[in-house]
């Protein structure tokens, strides 16, 4: 079936903020950037959840954004993070996103507040009737307090703009819901669930563990594609256990940004309220990162 912006189907990959000495190292995001365009990646996305947006300043925000899209510079896509649990600010964003050349935003939920499904509605309509720029409806309810029901979103595939959603809920009947309902292009927003929602009609994923392993998730979304249903499963089962024994051990991006300080690619620093792993669950993580194979 055809949906809206398919070309943004496959690989995205939310891209860690890397610190160092409590600033952002915009050298380290630029290698990042480069890893991720080396792997195949269809695009990068910055400034989500996985990127720490919560604990960046207005400014700090602005200039990872800039410096993506600079580093991308035509190579791959970005969806840039713009969402806020303002809709002036989310607006700000989203236009700053477009005017620094992003090729996508990714409108989170507004958290916090806990609107009503009319005012979720009435806060993506402004952006989308504001701003000329693709919109991934980004819906993930355990972060935000609040869920965009399907009826919300079949409501909002009315702005043509309003063409993505990362699809975070973990339910299969809301997917299929929009799926069944709509020409919009779902993104799987859970490593794990990527499988499952690409059988339903999604088109891809936006991927967490696509900081340290791109192209196993390449590989996966890739096979299904191309009708290898047996090489999918097995991409899943290969992936879904690291996805399952790195990301259950506290709240994301810890666990990544660890993983990719034992792979010596970050730092592994975080900004408060994100604190380090315990020994224990460092050791654990190691040996699951030693299990997959990323050790040489």
């Amino acid at each position: 079936m055809k949906t809206r912006f398919e070309t943004f189907s496959g690989l995205s990959v939310a891209v860690i903020t890397p610190f160092k000495h409590g600033q952002v190292d915009y050298k380290t995001l630029q290698d990042q950037i480069e890893f991720q365009v080396a792997a195949g990646t269809t695009a990068v996305v910055p400034v989500g959840t996985t990127g720490e947006s919560p604990t960046l300043s207005f400014d700090e925000h602005e200039r990872v954004l800039h410096a993506v899209v600079e580093a991308a510079h035509g190579k791959i896509k970005v969806i840039a993070g713009s969402g806020a649990n303002s809709t002036q600010e989310a607006l700000h964003l989203t236009q700053f996103a477009r005017k620094v050349g992003a090729d996508a935003a990714l409108v989170v939920t507004p958290y916090y507040n806990k609107p009503t499904q009319e005012g979720l509605f009435q806060h993506y309509k402004l952006i989308a009737e504001s701003v000329d720029i693709p919109i991934c409806l980004y819906n993930i309810p355990g972060r935000c307090a609040r869920n965009i029901e399907p009826e919300t979103i079949i409501r909002l595939s009315q702005f043509p703009n309003i063409g993505m959603v990362k699809e975070s809920t973990g339910s299969m009947d809301q997917a299929s819901s929009i799926i069944a309902n709509t020409d919009l292009t779902v993104l799987s927003g859970d490593d794990s669930l990527t499988l499952p929602l690409l059988a339903l009609g999604a088109k891809g994923v936006v991927s967490v563990v696509g900081n340290i392993i791109p192209q196993d998730m390449v590989a996966l979304c890739n096979a299904f594609a191309e009708g290898n249903i047996g090489k999918a499963q097995e991409w899943h089962y290969k992936t879904y256990t690291l996805c399952r024994n790195m990301l259950s051990l506290s709240t994301n991006p810890i666990p990544i940004k660890t993983a990719m300080k034992m792979l010596g690619r970050d730092t592994g620093e975080l900004r408060l309220p994100m604190t380090p792993l315990t020994e224990t669950e460092e050791q654990q993580l190691r040996k699951t990162l030693e299990d997959y194979g990323l050790f040489t």
